[in-house]
């Protein structure tokens, strides 16, 4: 102790000098650790920059710049999204959610306004439509009550069935046999067969695709009519699939004017679901009796007697998801 007293500057010196050594010697290690961490994040950097460089394509080099590249062909994707989004335009629901709840009062009455428009507009295209024809809303025709959560399915399905019946009329068909949908609701169960597709609605990250059905009836430049206003449809009307047979049965004449004769009854495998023969476009009119028959005059030979068509088209109505 008494050395201790003698030398209490150089012990505290020495402790002082200890404590520094400590403190550098933990500050040491503390660097080396990060050292090595940071030795083995730029040792992983670079094997991952070197398998970059191995694949096929590579990010580039000074001269070759591909993120660049791939981020301007993404924008060009972009951009081609937005173009070709004016041919996917949704068709307004009936009716529209937009201007409030779809309340049952509201679908019942709007269901009823919609068929008895789509039975005018038939009339006034001179388009021949089964009986009392509800565009394959059966099940929901008469009913003033609609099972939970469907309202706004049905609604925009009645709207879409008005948009796809409207090309049909302003083609000039002669007779709608019938449409086909999704069911989409608990009352669809009750519904008759003839109403709906066996296909459900597909969905995906981009849209939804929602089969219909069509049958009707037409000659051949009418068909080419139907096809092409599907075709400049804005709202994503895409053919899938068509079926065309001869609609025997009928008596009928081309749009030329000749006269073309059926062969018996209907025996299409598309007209019988629906429970409806449409009635003969034109009959041919009987000869006079004991008037003979005018001797031909010669002239062009006819090469085409046309025949009315039973025509059943499979189409995926496209509906983009928000956002794209």
């Amino acid at each position: 102790m008494a050395w201790i007293k003698r030398n209490l500057f150089f012990v505290i010196g020495a402790v002082i000098a200890v404590g520094l050594l400590a403190a550098a010697g933990g500050y040491d290690y503390q660097n080396w650790q990060r050292n090595n961490a940071a030795l083995d994040s730029l040792n992983q950097t670079y094997a991952t920059l070197k398998r970059l460089l191995a694949q096929t394509p590579s990010p580039g080099n000074d001269k070759i710049d591909n993120v660049q590249t791939a981020r301007e062909q993404q924008q060009q994707l972009r951009d081609w999204i937005r173009q070709a989004g004016q041919y996917f335009q949704p068709i307004s629901p009936i009716p529209d959610p937009a201007t409030g709840t779809v309340t049952d009062a509201k679908f019942a009455a709007a269901r009823d306004h919609t068929l008895s428009q789509l039975q005018l507009e038939a009339d006034d295209a001179s388009v021949t439509l089964p009986p009392q024809y509800s565009f394959s809303f059966e099940a929901e025709r008469t009913s003033v009550k609609f099972a939970p959560g469907a309202l706004d399915a049905l609604a925009q399905q009645l709207g879409e069935v008005k948009t796809i019946c409207e090309i049909l009329y302003a083609a000039k068909i002669n007779s709608l046999d019938g449409i086909r949908r999704v069911r989409v609701s608990a009352d669809d169960a009750n519904g008759p067969q003839s109403d709906y597709v066996d296909q459900t609605a597909v969905t995906n990250d981009i849209a939804v695709f929602a089969p219909y059905e069509i049958t009707f009836r037409c000659f051949s430049q009418d068909l080419a009519v139907v096809l092409s206003r599907f075709a400049s449809s804005p709202h994503g009307l895409i053919v899938k699939a068509i079926n065309v047979q001869p609609a025997a049965g009928a008596a009928t004449t081309s749009p030329s004017g000749q006269p073309v004769v059926g062969a018996g009854p209907d025996q299409s495998p598309y007209g019988s679901p629906y429970g409806y023969t449409p009635p003969p476009a034109y009959a041919r009119p009987p000869a006079s009796p004991g008037r003979p028959a005018a001797p031909g005059r010669g002239g062009l030979q006819t090469v085409l007697d046309e025949q009315l068509l039973t025509v059943t088209l499979e189409v995926d109505l496209i509906k983009l998801s928000p956002g794209n």
